[in-house]
């Protein structure tokens, strides 16, 4: 018998240990490879805490004179920052001191530019200026009602008396007289629930709060607080809150809430957030029970974030429609919005309609 089959049992041991003792360190690096391989969606998992700033100049819906052009020029975008800077400058007069009130039975005016916080230009994403926040359609603008969603808007108009028969110079809206008397049924002063929700502190007005989540005059930023089962985004307009459940099922139907319910999931680094169950008066104007809303957030290499949108709503629009804009980081504080503390205006609106309302009636 040769030496090498001699010597083949003891090299077969030797294997067989050296195995045994490597079995330990092939099934760590299996359990590694499997760890690794998972990855993707635990990295995927980008924390979006933070504070944001969402004023802009650039309007949600494209002005017409843009057709289907998504974008602007550099020139373009400085002329709508210039225009607005024009703007304030000249509508911050009205902070004159010396100023006179208006006249008696006028109205009183509302904020001057001195309060609004639209931002300082318009949006940019990929380097290149926006026409508007809305991208589909691709004019830019929401799609027109269909007849069962229009027959509605005009129901709620005609119950607060914006529809008129033919204009008449001779019947004041400012202010001085009870116009509102010659509809039939519920007026706009008729009961503090008449009035307005964000008039009420119930919610943010233009759908701040979302969702859709969009800019207004003021009060613009948001805050994302970030745990392994809820996201939380609060708007400084109203300090509404919004929780989204993650991983979550819907709530049934029939349980609605004014901001919809909210359930979000990853996909890769995308935030995914569904939101429908809304009362019959969501934020978004136009819109009702049926609304649906999928939101997607997402980190730029420059570090801001993506904010995508895109909104259903078979029983008012036809089709679908969304947009995007960037959020963009900031290191400033967001502030309690006291809505109700000293909201003297609610009932003095309803003050002043009795008063007109008993001069209607000598």
């Amino acid at each position: 018998m040769s030496r090498y089959t001699m010597g083949a049992p003891a090299q077969m041991r030797q294997l067989s240990e050296r195995a045994a003792l490597q079995k330990p360190l092939i099934a760590l690096v299996l359990v590694q490879c499997l760890w690794l391989g998972g990855m993707p969606s635990a990295v995927a998992e980008i924390d979006l805490s933070g504070t944001y700033n969402i004023a802009t100049l650039t309007p949600v819906q494209r002005p017409e004179m843009y057709g289907e052009s998504l974008y602007l020029t550099k020139a373009q975008a400085q002329k709508m920052a210039d225009g607005f800077q024009q703007y304030a400058r000249q509508a911050n007069k009205v902070s004159d001191p010396n100023r006179q009130a208006p006249p008696e039975g006028g109205k009183v005016g509302g904020y001057n530019a001195f309060w609004i916080d639209r931002g300082e230009g318009a949006i940019a994403l990929d380097g290149r200026f926006r026409t508007s926040l809305i991208t589909t359609p691709s004019n830019g603008r929401i799609p027109p009602m269909n007849k069962t969603g229009a027959a509605r808007m005009a129901k709620i108009l005609a119950d607060w008396r914006i529809i008129w028969r033919d204009p008449d110079p001779s019947v004041s809206k400012d202010g001085s007289s009870a116009w509102w008397l010659e509809g039939n049924g519920l007026g706009p002063y008729d009961d503090l629930e008449q009035r307005p929700l964000a008039e009420r502190c119930i919610i943010g007005s233009r759908s701040t709060a979302g969702p859709p989540m969009l800019p207004n005059y003021y009060n613009n930023f948001k805050r994302i607080v970030q745990t392994k089962d809820h996201v939380m985004i609060l708007s400084e307009m109203n300090h509404d809150a919004r929780i989204v459940r993650m991983n979550a099922k819907h709530r049934q139907l029939g349980v609605q809430t004014w901001l919809g319910d909210s359930v979000g999931h990853w996909e890769g680094d995308t935030l995914v957030v569904q939101t429908k169950n809304f009362g019959n008066t969501p934020p978004l104007s136009g819109s009702d029970e049926n609304l649906v809303v999928v939101e997607r957030f997402s980190k730029t290499a420059t570090g801001e974030l993506k904010y995508q949108f895109e909104v259903t709503d078979p029983t008012v629009w036809d089709s679908t429609w969304g947009g995007e804009y960037p959020w963009i980081p900031s290191g400033d504080k967001v502030y309690e919005y006291a809505c109700h503390e000293g909201n003297y205006a609610l009932g003095n609106i309803m003050r002043g309609a009795r008063l007109l309302e008993r001069e209607a009636a000598r």
